[in-house]
């Protein structure tokens, strides 16, 4: 199995390497592959020095499986390049989510869905992850009419530079800016660019990717992102609005039963989930779950993961340990 990882010098992409090392992911030969200011340097992977390669490289060199995690501009222009080379392409950028014929995929929700002619496969936004995984279950017992989110992400969303500003500003120091304004000790209303609807498009991906994952159009969402200056992971407020009515206990029960969410909740010990305890794990976390005594059947929790795990490459590692024990690649 030759395998691929597209952006391995990034934040997201060095974190693919570390998962893939963890899960134990039956590679023979990895190929390190970043853009050409990146070529020759060198990547530890098991415990072996990988050297980076250019993209024409690592589509010569024909991997089984390439997960990209690159950026857009990249994706668009170089997937389909190692689509027609023969390699699965799994990519974890906006390039090719709402495009009608990729799958969009959470391996728990709809990894089924994926069949041997799908070549580009879409790995959904880091927020959208954690939210449909819980939301998931939820819908097909209640139906969901409308989800009401409000985001709390974490600066490793953004990347190294993020980071780095945010370090500076907890330093006192002078550095390259990510952001318009200080991170540090501050909330910005403000993932990804404004769109002509005042919309982020951040927010507007959570709208569209639910819709398509949960394979329902008739959900309304509407969302508020928000950078915060922690790293460990996002959070998000969620209410839903069913269609029918419902029991706490029961509500409790199907997301303690779903795979890959684990229940926190338990306020009389001061047990929720919070980004400092998901950083490093896998896992989607909920708790608060309570009703909205405000309005009939709806519900209000809060979910949190991390951003760069199960947000990012171990769903997208995921896609590929699904499409491996299925002989699709």
């Amino acid at each position: 199995m030759k395998v691929a990882v597209v952006g391995a010098t990034g934040l997201v992409g060095g974190v693919m390497m570390e998962v893939l090392e963890e899960r134990n992911f039956p590679i023979t030969t990895l190929y390190a592959v970043a853009s050409e200011k990146s070529v020759g340097k060198e990547i530890i992977f098991k415990g072996k020095i990988h050297k980076v390669i250019g993209m024409r490289t690592a589509v010569n060199n024909k991997p089984d499986i390439a997960i990209f995690s690159a950026g857009g501009g990249t994706s668009t222009e170089w997937a389909p390049i190692f689509a027609e080379a023969g390699s699965v392409v799994i990519d974890n950028s906006s390039a090719w989510r709402m495009d009608p014929t990729k799958r969009l995929v959470v391996p728990e929700i709809n990894a089924t869905a994926i069949g041997p002619d799908d070549k580009i496969i879409a790995n959904p936004n880091c927020s959208t992850i954690q939210m449909v995984l819980p939301l998931s279950p939820l819908h097909k017992a209640y139906k969901i009419k409308r989800v009401v989110v409000s985001t709390y992400q974490s600066v490793t969303g953004t990347g190294v530079k993020a980071v780095r500003q945010m370090q500076d500003e907890r330093a006192g120091a002078e550095g390259e800016k990510a952001y318009p304004h200080p991170i540090d000790r501050n909330c910005l209303p403000h993932c990804d660019v404004f769109l002509d609807n005042a919309y982020t498009k951040e927010e507007m991906k959570m709208v569209h990717e639910t819709r398509k994952i949960l394979e329902d159009d008739s959900i309304m969402v509407t969302a508020t992102t928000v950078r915060v200056p922690v790293v460990g992971g996002h959070s998000e407020s969620v209410n839903l609005e069913f269609e029918k009515g419902y029991e706490i206990d029961d509500i409790v029960k199907l997301l303690s039963e779903t795979p890959g969410v684990v229940v926190q909740d338990d306020v009389a010990n001061n047990v929720y989930p919070m980004p400092r305890y998901a950083e490093g794990k896998d896992e989607v976390f909920v708790g608060r779950i309570r009703r909205d005594e405000s309005r009939e059947n709806c519900l209000n929790i809060w979910i949190v993961s991390d951003n760069l795990r199960k947000g990012a490459a171990t769903n997208a590692i995921q896609i590929a340990e699904y499409m491996v024990e299925n002989k699709l690649v």
